[in-house]
């Protein structure tokens, strides 16, 4: 087996619990859409091309005719403006992969692939093999899951009814706890979260996404300088 082979196999097997998250969260995606009359084709195409389960849910919830273009536009940019922080942390990684193929990188980013991207880049270098293996398995899994949703409606009942809509959060706490470094990181969630959880009780909308993220990256910033200086 060689090593692009093997990279790609460690890289799915890393992630294969979090395809089992992504099946519920997916399906109750679908069921969302279809109510909202969007059709088992238009929902696909927009797993497809959106890829990104947060701004997809905000846009279910936003879905009306007319469609508010402008408005979804804006709060899928909000939503899914964490994504610059998480290119930042991840380009320190991937230099060994061809510019031509950075954008591939690009598309398949999400909160989870980054995760298990920026774990392994802890331990060894980051191949695109096993960004790969991680990615692809993940985005089959949510396109899958949100088309057959879509397709079987209100059939599928209601998950988040037994809990099911918190899988993706037990599942992303979980990866994050790989990270722990003591009370650094303590620090950081404690910013970050209270910033969020003050921002989302002010203001409507996504903006606490954002501003949660800023506080984390804020702290954790001036933290390092802190230790730098001393």
């Amino acid at each position: 087996m060689n090593s692009k082979t093997r990279d790609f196999l460690s890289g799915v097997a890393e992630v294969a619990p979090v395809m089992v998250a992504y099946i519920p969260i997916g399906l109750l995606w679908g069921t969302l859409a279809a109510a909202k009359g969007i059709s088992p084709l238009e929902a696909l195409m927009m797993s497809v091309i959106v890829f990104a389960g947060s701004a997809q849910f905000v846009a279910v919830d936003m879905w009306h005719d007319p469609v508010p273009v402008l408005l979804l536009t804006f709060t899928a940019l909000i939503v899914n403006i964490r994504h610059v922080l998480m290119s930042a942390s991840l380009s320190r990684h991937i230099d060994a992969i061809p510019r031509v193929l950075q954008p591939i990188v690009a598309y398949f980013l999400t909160d989870e692939s980054w995760a298990l991207a920026e774990r392994r880049a802890q331990q060894e270098p980051l191949t695109l093999a096993f960004y790969l293996g991680v990615s692809l398995p993940l985005a089959a899994t949510w396109w899958i899951a949100t088309g057959t949703g879509a397709m079987l409606g209100r059939a599928l009942g209601d998950p988040s009814a037994i809990g099911l809509d918190f899988a993706f959060s037990a599942m992303f706490i979980s990866i994050l706890m790989g990270f722990w470094k003591g009370p650094s990181t303590a620090g950081v969630l404690v910013a970050s979260g209270a910033v969020a959880a003050a921002t989302h009780l002010v203001f409507d909308g996504p903006w606490y996404i954002m501003a949660g993220g800023l506080a984390g990256a804020l702290y954790a910033y001036l933290t390092w300088r802190a230790e730098d200086v001393a």
